[in-house]
């Protein structure tokens, strides 16, 4: 696991992709500061700029550096989500411009999974985590259903949890509006 962490860093670090495991589904990742190499995500998914991809980080904390304003909400709904969560803010900042949502939103979430939070703080940024399939065709539940065009088309694969068939499940996503109101769009 050292020896992935260490290269797929070294590789988003120079604005490369790399397919990496996460606390769901493998994603295609890359730096999510680093316009360019978002750029190359929307070309490899074959999806349009204008659908927004979320962001993986590994500690809360850091939300205050990348949102604009954290909701009261959002920490009560981190503290007390027993599965993967990712959460819409409003507000986005520090981020690529074309990883944000036409509105300027962002989703975010904190992972709590080994590899991908290790990950994350090792990098020191929040990752693009976006499903490592061509835009319109089925999530891959494992490393097993990924394609060859989307293997071939990053520059960096993970060999952790490679051999693992389980098949995983998205996260739940809730969007945070003001005044406390949020909506559950799954």
């Amino acid at each position: 696991m050292e020896e992935d962490i260490k290269n797929a860093c070294r590789v988003m670090q120079e604005g490369g992709l790399i397919l990496y495991p996460t606390d769901t589904i493998w994603g295609i990742g890359c730096d999510a500061t680093n316009e360019e190499a978002v750029r190359k995500v929307y070309e490899l998914k074959k999806r349009a700029d204008n659908k927004a991809m979320l962001v993986l980080m590994d500690n809360p904390v850091k939300l205050e550096t990348y949102v604009e304003d954290v909701p009261d909400i959002a920490w009560n709904l981190i503290e007390v989500a027993d599965k993967p969560l990712t959460i819409i803010y409003s507000k986005g900042k520090n981020l690529a411009s074309n990883l944000l949502g036409a509105d300027g939103s962002i989703g975010i979430r904190i992972s709590q999974e080994a590899f991908s939070n290790k990950l994350c703080f090792q990098f020191r940024k929040p990752l693009v985590s976006t499903s490592a399939n061509v835009s319109g065709e089925p999530s891959p539940a494992n490393f097993s259903e990924i394609s060859d065009e989307i293997k071939r088309g990053v520059d960096y694969i993970v060999n952790y949890r490679q051999d693992d068939m389980s098949k995983a499940s998205p996260s739940s996503i809730i969007k945070l509006g003001s005044g406390g109101l949020f909506q559950i769009i799954r």
